[in-house]
């Protein structure tokens, strides 16, 4: 079985799957000053022309931290913010429909809670995995019903199965 080991985000790693920024203490533009202070703009998410963001949880309890499944949005990119715990997700680069997950080029990257993870379109990933024996929840942002018409998930067979290394 393969292992592709926990990064640290950067913005240079990340990049070429999407963007992330800290929304608790966060730093840059803002309006205001002290007692009230307005951060904006800090991110995007492409939507696909969707007008309406619906939002989520994706509750994951302690599991082996092993990829069996993987999936995309082709018109859509996704938000995930960790609210109550840390967690390592894996991403993978955008591929034309129906051709399998590129697992050679699997990443996975560390978020602490707090931390807004957008996702581009097409970028391979699934749910994330808690850092800890606590179940982690998770915000999830996508468009309206993008889990029932826009959400190609691929079931690994075992012998493809990839270890996530700390």
């Amino acid at each position: 079985m393969r292992t592709v080991n926990v990064e640290e985000l950067s913005p240079s790693k990340f990049l070429p799957f999407g963007f992330y920024d800290h929304m608790i203490n966060p730093v840059g533009l803002k309006i205001g000053s002290a007692p009230i202070e307005f951060f904006r703009d800090m991110l995007q998410q492409d939507l696909g022309g969707a007008s309406i963001a619906s939002f989520g949880v994706c509750r994951v309890e302690p599991r082996e931290a092993i990829i069996t499944a993987s999936e995309y949005h082709n018109f859509t990119g996704e938000g995930m913010l960790p609210l109550d715990h840390d967690i390592f997700f894996h991403v993978g680069p955008a591929t034309p429909p129906n051709v399998a997950p590129p697992l050679d080029e699997f990443r996975v990257f560390y978020a602490t809670k707090g931390t807004l993870i957008v996702l581009r379109p097409g970028v391979w990933h699934h749910a994330p995995y808690t850092v800890n024996e606590n179940p982690a929840s998770c915000l999830i942002v996508l468009p309206q019903r993008a889990y029932a018409n826009d959400c190609t998930v691929v079931e690994l067979p075992e012998q493809d199965w990839v270890r996530i290394g700390r």
